[in-house]
C-alpha cells in the first residue's frame, strides 16, 4: 500500500526514546524544555510551548486570547475541524470566509469585505490556515487584523519550515510569530515531525507564553515570581484559574527532538518530490494542480484538482495508492450546519472539494513509487477521456 502519508522512525529516534524511558523522566522533564527550545529555533519563535496535540494547542490559544461567548471568529472552510472548533470550545461563534481558489489559502480580500459590514469590534479575531504547506501572507494578514482591531492564531500545523516572502523581499517563516500573536503545529504522524501525538504553540509574546504554560498544567503557577501569595515553600504551588491537562510528555518530546534534527533534509525531500509532481501533470489533460511551484511551499499535501475525483480515488484504492480528499468543508460539517451554515455558501470551496485529491507524498516515499502513482494518474484520466469524449 502507498498511503497519502506516513511517518518515518529512524534508529535514531528509537534510540532517543529509549534514553527517556530509562531516564528520571517519562513526563515533565528536561526533553520538554529542550524540545521547546530547539523548536522555537527553527520557526524564529521567541517562545514555544509544548503540548499533548495541535487541538489542544489550539483551544489553549483560544483561552489565552480570551474568546468567550459572543465573541465572533474568522477562519477559513478548507481546514480540519479543529481550527475552528477552538472557538466554539470557548463558547465563541465562529465565522466562515471563502478560499482563494488558486490556493485554497483564506481569501483576505473577501475577509475585509466581511468585516466592512460590520462595525470595529463586531469580530474579536483570525484564524489563518497554512493549507497543504501553503504559507499564509501573514504581512497581509497583519495589516488586516491591526485594522479592525483582531488578534492572530496562525494554524501553522501544515507548514513547520513553510514561508512566505514579505514585502521587502525577505523570507519570513510560519510561526515565527512576527505578525501572529499565536501559532500552533501538530505532530501527527503524518505531519513533517512525528512524535504520535503532540503539538506545539510558538510566539513572540512572554506574557502569552507563560499564560500558556500555566493553562496546560491545570491552570497551576510554581514559579515564585508568578505567585499571587507568598511562597509557602518548595512544594507550594497555585492553581490560578481553571486550567487543563495539555501537557507533552519527555517520552514524545525526546522523539520530537530527535525528529526536529532531520527536518529540514525532509523538508527538501518533499520539495523534490513536489516539483516531480508538478513536471508529471503540467502537460496532463484533466489534471490541475493546486498553487504549483510556489515559494516556500512546506508540502504537508500534494493536492491536485480533477473531474472525475470519486472515480480517481476509487481507481486508485484498486492499485493500492491511498490517496486522500483534504477537506470536507468545515461550514458542511452536520454540526455546523445545526449553527446555520449551508451548502452554497462559499462556491469556492464548495468547487473545490468537488475536485481535490491529495496524492501520496512523504520523505520516504521512493522515486519509483511516484513513478507508479504518476502513471495510475494518467492511466485513469486516459480512460476517463475516452469513455467521455
Amino acid at each position: 500500500m502507498i498511503p497519502y502519508g506516513r511517518q518515518h522512525i529512524t534508529p535514531d529516534d528509537e534510540a532517543a526514546v529509549l534514553a527517556a524511558l530509562r531516564s528520571d523522566f517519562l513526563t515533565q522533564g528536561p526533553r520538554v524544555a529542550e524540545f521547546e527550545e530547539k523548536f522555537a529555533a527553527y520557526v524564529g519563535a521567541k517562545h514555544a510551548v509544548a503540548v499533548s496535540n495541535g487541538t489542544a494547542a489550539l483551544h489553549l490559544c483560544a483561552l489565552a486570547l480570551g474568546v468567550r461567548p459572543g465573541q465572533r471568529v474568522i477562519t477559513s472552510p478548507l481546514t480540519f475541524a479543529a481550527s475552528a472548533n477552538c472557538v466554539r470550545y470557548c463558547g465563541g461563534e465562529v465565522h466562515f470566509v471563502d478560499i482563494d481558489p488558486a490556493t485554497g489559502l483564506l481569501d483576505l480580500a473577501a475577509t475585509r469585505a466581511l468585516l466592512e459590514t460590520h462595525a470595529r469590534g463586531h469580530f474579536s479575531g483570525l484564524i489563518p490556515v497554512d493549507f497543504a504547506g501553503l504559507a499564509v501572507d501573514m504581512e497581509a494578514t497583519r495589516a488586516l487584523a491591526d485594522e479592525f482591531g483582531l488578534w492572530i492564531i496562525e494554524d501553522s500545523c501544515h507548514a513547520p519550515g513553510g514561508f512566505f516572502v514579505d514585502s521587502k523581499g525577505q523570507q519570513q517563516l510560519c510561526g515565527s510569530g512576527r505578525f501572529a500573536d499565536l501559532a500552533i503545529f501538530s505532530f501527527h504522524p503524518v505531519k513533517h515531525i512525528a512524535t504520535g501525538e503532540g503539538g506545539m504553540i510558538t510566539t513572540s509574546n512572554e506574557k502569552l507564553a507563560r499564560h500558556l504554560r500555566r493553562l496546560r498544567t491545570h491552570g497551576i503557577e510554581r514559579e515564585p515570581a508568578g505567585l499571587l501569595r507568598q511562597d509557602e515553600g518548595g512544594w507550594y504551588m497555585e492553581m490560578q484559574e481553571l486550567g487543563y491537562n495539555y501537557r507533552m510528555p519527555d517520552v514524545l518530546c525526546a522523539l520530537g527532538i530527535s525528529q526536529l534534527s532531520r527536518a529540514d533534509a525532509n523538508l527538501a525531500r518533499r520539495r523534490e518530490l513536489a516539483a516531480r509532481y508538478d513536471g508529471a501533470f503540467a502537460a496532463l489533460p484533466g489534471v490541475a494542480i493546486l498553487a504549483p511551484g510556489r515559494p516556500g511551499h512546506a508540502y504537508h499535501l500534494y493536492v491536485i484538482q480533477v473531474a472525475n475525483r470519486r472515480g480517481l480515488y476509487d481507481f486508485l484504492r484498486t492499485k493500492n495508492i491511498l490517496a486522500q480528499v483534504h477537506y470536507v468543508p468545515v461550514h458542511r460539517m452536520p454540526y455546523y450546519e445545526k449553527l446555520g451554515w449551508r451548502a452554497g455558501d462559499f462556491p469556492a470551496v464548495e468547487a473545490y472539494y468537488e475536485r481535490c485529491l491529495s496524492l501520496p507524498l512523504y520523505p520516504t516515499l521512493s522515486d519509483e513509487e511516484q513513478a507508479y502513482v504518476v502513471r495510475c494518474v494518467g492511466e485513469f484520466e486516459a480512460q476517463n477521456t475516452a469513455v467521455t469524449a
